[in-house]
């Protein structure tokens, strides 16, 4: 064999090579000259990721004789738009003004304005399931969010994991070239993973987005955000920053990350998923934003006028059908003229303070729209806003709360007990949330409220879409059934994108939801949905849409009443009502008995649908998912050893000491000139526990949803050397109630106790969520602002913090005759007739409301 012969060969397995990429790889769409540097690639998307294509150049065996070629970068079909998705929090139908209500909200407005108003757009009634449902394409349970992340339970449908068959909609896009992110509220992380040990599988940087800034978990103080993230990093950015909320760093933070994208990468679209913590609780908005809303008196005239102003409107703005009826004030939520001055005075800075917030919200999404249009990309920008995950929340109680902590605690202030509180609602001295009227009057004209998935009142959302370069029909209403699982097939067909059968090798699962782009033209405003059924269903409350036509369950008891008893038989012990949607579209007039066969066909097309979607098993108590015990890190563990600062640990993954005996052992060294700061703590000022040496004393201190905080106290400052401090807590369990028992506490120091108190109650069920387990420090708020500000660094060395964690009240057989328990007071309790008051049981054990010391 000759050196002249050898290129010649050389090049034989190379074509054979290149036929046989080229195959796997011909229905790629390559745009410019391949090989050249600017080639781009569009997948078939079919199976991603793309294969690698075939090398387009020659090679020998020097390069002088070769033809170099680049592979040519991934990118969307040509022309395909950018994609701003937003998604607000606990709106109501009636709050935004874009849909008739008092709350301004021009940047909905102008959405609305250069693009379409839907008027019968549908959510799941709660925040973790309207998110995993927005963002995949698929109904709620098939993605494992029958119910939010904080009660998931081990089934199919309750677990919590949205699973690599339902990949979401960034997924796909990524994955075809599109630059995608995220920010604010991810609900949607197993609870037991959202800490900085991961796995960040489930994370958004694990799902398809490429850039992460926001909380995990279902809320956060916007002033002090203890549960914020930058990807997969906890950062702290208040710490030193005066005036900080997240609602603005937010829309910053996506600002600079829109332009930096558009600047470098102009030729690439972007996908953002935009969703603030507003107006979920705590209410946060600016001091200048709640006083520009005080001085407009929306609220002066009392929440039944305001009900009916907000159904004027929309009957002028035709949001709503022409034969709307505005169903009756129910009965069991108190008259606006029943009132005191002062409860009146109450209610309406609540309210207030909500309204600034949601007006704060739309400005700040009006700032990075104008970003957009500023960098010149509005015109190909499909922006979809959604004015609410789910319906007004009445997770504030009857007369509304300082601490929303509270009332996931079972204890509710009265109107009273909550004046002091007026100057600082809204502040990050409150984690507030207002009264119910107020919510039931942001769902008009329809019933119920978040949470009532049975109900329009929990699941009719306002939704704008615009996208100048293929909407016309500006300012139209569109008045087609539709709902959150149809938005991924909308963004999909806006960018010429198939749905992937597979990615990363996993056969994807079918989408449920179907594209409203049918919608947009100007003809199409009158044409007959393409969604004609659709199943919902949270927490045992349900429906099934048909046609024109809806079955509901009558929710048993109301959301704000979280311990009263419901149904153990959620599947048979719900009552059904009936109502014609073209003659009653507010679900005012129950045909239940007028038409049982058509009820009994609803109720089977219920069945199988839920069949279909991994509804079953259905649970109406929320109150035992709270206790259920799931996995993670800390699942089995009795005991946790911690031997330097560490921070930022939600709670599934950190020791729980709710409703057990326990013992906390710091061994430390205190250095010459004594030693201060937190040594271990969780929660917060809303509610939590940390010990801590304070002026060189150890401290222990409960803090009881910032109602009353008990303190285990050493007399002496420690010198300096090496101590043992440790806090016992022994468990009082009485009675059979399995959560909330009392017990004793004791501080010893070097073997000697230095302090010994009981206490009649703990808290029942969750400490501040927002806030995390820290050790050597404290991120988030302090547990007593008397005692400290964060961070409050140990000044000393941590040699080893040991908890160990004692029997505990709270056991499967302990929940099981709880909810025997709770089930018996249901069915012993006297029915309430439709639309009357429901019975409540008392209360779970709690501390006893009283002034803040």
């Amino acid at each position: 064999m000759t050196m002249r012969r050898l290129p010649a060969m050389l090049a034989v397995p190379l074509l054979a090579a290149g036929v046989c990429i080229g195959a796997s790889a011909q229905a790629q769409q390559i745009r410019g000259t391949p090989g050249a540097p600017s080639a781009v690639m569009t997948p078939d998307g079919t199976h991603l990721p793309a294969p690698t294509p075939p090398f387009t150049g020659s090679i020998m065996p020097n390069s002088v004789d070769s033809t170099a070629a680049w592979p040519p970068q991934v990118m969307p079909p040509e022309g395909a738009p950018n994609v701003l998705l937003i998604l607000t929090d606990d709106v109501g139908f009636g709050a935004p003004g874009t849909f008739g209500g008092v709350i301004p909200t021009p940047t909905l407005d102008r959405v609305a304005a250069a693009g379409l108003r839907y008027t019968q757009f549908h959510t799941t009634a709660l925040c973790s399931p309207t998110r995993a449902a927005l963002l995949t394409g698929r109904n709620h349970h098939n993605v494992g969010f029958g119910n939010i992340s904080e009660l998931s339970a081990g089934y199919p449908g309750y677990n919590s994991i949205i699973p690599p068959e339902a990949q979401t909609v960034a997924a796909t896009l990524q994955r075809n070239g599109y630059a995608t992110a995220w920010f604010g509220k991810n609900h949607n992380v197993p609870p037991w993973e959202a800490s900085a040990a991961g796995p960040f599988t489930n994370w958004p940087i694990g799902m398809g987005f490429d850039y992460f800034y926001g909380f995990v978990g279902g809320d956060t103080s916007q002033w002090q955000p203890g549960n914020l993230f930058r990807n997969t990093t906890p950062i702290h950015p208040y710490l030193g920053q005066q005036g900080f909320n997240l609602i603005t760093a937010m829309a910053d933070d996506a600002i600079t990350h829109i332009r930096t994208q558009t600047e470098i990468a102009p030729n690439r679209p972007w996908f953002v998923h935009y969703a603030p913590g507003g107006t979920h609780a705590p209410h946060h908005p600016t001091p200048e934003w709640i006083a520009r809303i005080e001085a407009m008196n929306l609220f002066n005239d009392g929440w039944e006028r305001l009900r009916e102003r907000i159904f004027e409107n929309q009957k002028r703005l035709g949001v709503i059908p022409a034969n709307a009826v505005l169903p009756p004030w129910p009965d069991f939520l108190p008259r606006w003229d029943s009132l005191s001055d002062a409860e009146k005075r109450l209610f309406i800075r609540q309210v207030t303070v909500y309204a600034a917030y949601l007006a704060y919200a739309d400005a700040e999404i009006g700032r990075v729209i104008a970003e957009v249009e500023r960098l010149g990309q509005r015109d190909n920008t499909l922006i979809i806003y959604i004015s609410g995950d789910n319906g007004s929340s009445a997770e504030g109680s009857l007369n509304g709360t300082p601490n929303e902590v509270m009332y996931f605690n079972g204890v509710a202030l009265t109107a009273e007990q909550q004046m002091p509180f007026i100057p600082a609602w809204g502040s990050d001295r409150t984690y507030n949330h207002m009264a119910v009227p107020w919510t039931w009057a942001f769902g008009t004209p329809y019933r119920w409220t978040k949470q009532v998935a049975s109900h329009f009142g929990g699941t009719r959302n306002g939704m704008a879409m615009s996208w100048p370069r293929r909407i016309t029909d500006r300012g139209g209403i569109r008045q087609q059934f539709h709902h959150v699982i149809d938005i991924v097939p909308t963004i999909l067909e806006a960018a010429g994108i198939e749905q992937p059968q597979a990615i990363n090798g996993i056969a994807q699962r079918p989408l449920d939801g179907v594209s409203m782009l049918y919608t947009v033209p100007r003809e199409a405003a009158a044409v007959a949905s393409r969604r004609t059924t659709q199943y919902f269903e949270i927490l045992g409350n349900r429906a099934i849409y048909h046609d024109g036509w809806i079955a509901s369950t009558t929710p048993p008891a109301p959301p704000w009443e979280g311990t009263a008893p419901r149904p153990a038989d959620a599947m048979n012990g719900f009552r059904w009502e009936l109502y014609n949607l073209a003659d009653d579209p507010t679900q005012v007039r129950d045909l239940a008995a007028d038409q049982p066969q058509r009820l009994r066909a609803m109720q089977d097309l219920f069945t199988m649908e839920a069949t279909r979607n991994q509804v079953f098993p259905l649970n109406a108590n929320g109150l035992s998912g709270m206790l259920v015990s799931r996995p993670g890190p800390a699942a089995g563990r009795r005991q946790f050893v911690y031997t330097g600062p560490s921070c930022c640990t939600q709670g599934n993954a950190a020791p729980n000491i709710l409703n057990r005996s326990y013992r906390i052992t710091a061994e430390i060294e205190v250095p010459a000139g004594g030693a201060n700061g937190v040594l271990v703590t969780q929660g917060g000022r809303f509610a939590g526990w940390g010990l801590y040496l304070r002026e060189g004393r150890p401290v222990f201190t409960m803090n009881l949803l910032d109602i009353q905080r008990v303190k285990w106290e050493a007399p002496q400052a420690l010198p300096p050397g090496r101590h043992t401090v440790v806090f016992d807590f022994a468990l009082n369990m009485q009675g059979p109630i399995p959560f909330g028992h009392g017990g004793t506490g004791t501080l010893s120091v070097n073997g000697q106790q230095v302090a010994q108190q009981s206490i009649p109650r703990s808290t029942p069920f969750t400490f501040a969520w927002d806030e995390t387990f820290d050790v050597g420090q404290d991120t988030g708020t302090p547990v007593d602002d008397r005692d400290y500000q964060v961070p409050f660094a140990f000044t000393g060395r941590i040699g080893r913090i040991t908890i160990d964690l004692g029997d505990g009240s709270v056991t499967p057989e302990a929940i099981r005759d709880f909810g025997e328990m709770m089930a018996r007071r249901a069915r012993d309790a006297e029915r309430p007739a439709p639309g009357t008051a429901p019975t409540a049981a008392p209360a779970a054990p709690s501390p006893a409301p009283q002034r803040r010391n």
